[in-house]
């Protein structure tokens, strides 16, 4: 089943959209798409209002079901927000909150992320082919967990925060990350492809891989050996903690430099 969302031109085309019914699950019964309610700012929209719907073939379960989201998206938040299954391709950019809570499936995004990217992610599957904004795969302000499951991968570069609480899965950067990413890591893996700034403050377990340079690396990383590895081969240096917080995470950096 595929399922195609075209975005109508709007009035006033900064307001966000509170979108979290955009999942597969939503359309499983095509009659219903009409029915579908989403929020434009402060006001409670039809679907169909926002959004010319095609739909073709059908489907009885949410891993049969592709939806395709075009058009002047970069304002939808919380596409895919809790999905189990499918598959949602955006072929543009995408708002905050994108793939929330979400439990399985694969969310494909052909342009830039905002904030908060697989914030608190369970499982499945999330590309982003462009850049991500702070906080990807990370918990929301308060919360004390990260993304827990899946993998994220961002094939630009990362804004501030990536990974903070990572608590599990696998997030892959392969641009550059910005500042503190896997600040407060408890399990998972975060691989960064570029270079960062100030990475894993109070991290207390998992691994870290940094192909880049760390600038102002903390002092409060023990390091404890060196091993090769990458492609082409080169020497890694091999960090425990963050000590002060009596961490045992691991971080492999190609170049550090130490906050001077």
């Amino acid at each position: 089943m595929k399922v195609v969302l075209t975005t109508k031109p709007r009035k006033n085309p900064r307001i966000p959209v509170e979108a979290e019914l955009l999942i597969p699950e939503s359309f499983l019964d095509p009659s219903g798409a009409e029915e579908l309610t989403v929020w434009e700012g402060n006001r409670e929209r039809g679907l169909s209002d926002l959004f010319d719907i095609h739909v073709e073939g059908g489907a009885e379960k949410a891993e049969e079901v592709q939806l395709v989201v075009r058009g002047d998206t970069g304002t939808l938040k919380r596409v895919g927000e809790r999905m189990t299954g499918g598959r949602i391709l955006i072929e543009g950019d995408i708002g905050m909150h994108c793939g929330n809570l979400m439990k399985g499936g694969t969310i494909e995004i052909a342009g830039n992320a905002d904030a908060w990217l697989g914030r608190e992610m369970l499982g499945g599957e999330i590309r982003c082919r462009g850049n991500a904004n702070h906080y990807l795969a990370s918990g929301y302000r308060g919360e004390k967990f990260g993304m827990k499951g899946g993998v994220v991968e961002v094939f630009g570069n990362a804004g501030d925060y990536t990974a903070e609480y990572l608590s599990g899965g696998k997030v892959i950067v392969h641009g550059n990350a910005g500042d503190l990413p896997g600040i407060e890591m408890a399990a998972g893996t975060l691989v960064i492809m570029g270079d960062c700034r100030r990475a894993c403050g109070n991290m207390t377990g998992g691994e870290v891989y940094i192909h880049g340079t760390v600038h102002q690396m903390l002092p409060t990383f023990r390091k404890v050996g060196e091993k090769v590895m990458g492609e082409p081969p080169a020497p890694y240096s091999i960090f425990t903690g963050d000590i002060a917080n009596r961490g045992k995470g691991t971080i492999f950096i190609r170049n550090y430099q130490y906050l001077l």
